[in-house]
């Protein structure tokens, strides 16, 4: 797959919205490319980005990037296996660690298995892959992670208590594995979105909720901020003036109070008010 004269990347959840962008980002870059999902739409998301006239700003000029497709959940131990399996050894220059999974509604009226699959996919698969590929990065002593977090690890998630749960832990964690390799030449960079124009509210069932309906931010535009923050390396990184506010507040005010406050976004019929 592509050429050692390219770097390569690997981008999670990027069937669509931030990992769709982030993807597009990287070619443009002229990185080669392997791209994960865990729905088949994954393969015409490669086939659009092989036949792409990618000659932007910045393109490398080595060529078109190669781009492969790996349909898998990480979710599962057997999803990592398979997308670790798919790198076939070659070195990874960036992880893009983006997939994520929502659930609203209250959480003693959420499926459990639904609850248990937004862990093992926000956190537990995420961790796998990026302690596998981060080992290797270390061991060269060069590489850039990208982690999609979110302003949503930053207040208590009223009826959306996992998914603002699993976040808190993704902020928290990144901040901390940046700090372990700051002598490494291994970058860890945290992008935190607000909400994002995306499929995330339908798929999670929030599409009655005042966040739900709301105007929110482009899905392109979220994804170069991240990015372009890796590139330099930057720590972490709050996607637009609207979110840096609301995410400097979080850290004023009570913790019952933000859950009051999501309260009010998140709640089933809040769309209708």
């Amino acid at each position: 797959m592509g050429t050692q004269s390219r770097p390569f990347a690997v981008v999670t959840g990027a069937s669509s919205g931030i990992g769709l962008e982030l993807a597009r980002c990287c070619a443009e870059k002229g990185y080669d490319l392997l791209i994960i999902a865990d729905e088949p739409k994954i393969e015409e998301v490669a086939a659009t980005l092989r036949s792409s006239a990618l000659s932007g700003e910045g393109r490398a000029d080595t060529g078109e990037p190669s781009v492969e497709a790996v349909q898998a959940d990480l979710s599962t131990t057997e999803g990592v296996d398979k997308v670790h399996g798919s790198l076939h050894g070659r070195s990874v220059d960036a992880l893009l660690a983006n997939a994520g999974r929502g659930l609203g509604h209250a959480f003693l009226d959420q499926d459990f298995d639904d609850i248990r699959r937004v862990i093992d996919t926000n956190v537990t698969g995420t961790l796998d892959l990026i302690h596998r590929v981060g080992r290797q990065m270390r061991a060269r002593g060069r590489g850039r992670i990208l982690i999609t977090g979110s302003i949503a690890g930053f207040m208590p998630g009223s009826f959306q208590a996992v998914y603002n749960g699993t976040k808190a832990l993704i902020d928290s964690f990144a901040a901390a594995l940046r700090n372990e390799l700051k002598d490494t030449g291994v970058t860890v960079t945290c992008l935190m979105p607000g909400p994002t124009e995306t499929e995330f509210f339908q798929r999670a069932g929030m599409l009655d909720t005042k966040v739900g309906t709301q105007k929110k931010q482009d899905a392109a535009e979220v994804a170069r901020i991240g990015f372009d923050a890796m590139l330099r390396g930057d720590g972490d990184i709050v996607a637009g003036w609207k979110n840096k506010l609301q995410a400097a507040v979080a850290h004023l005010i009570s913790s019952d109070a933000l859950a009051e406050q999501h309260r009010k976004m998140a709640a089933p019929g809040t769309g209708r008010n």
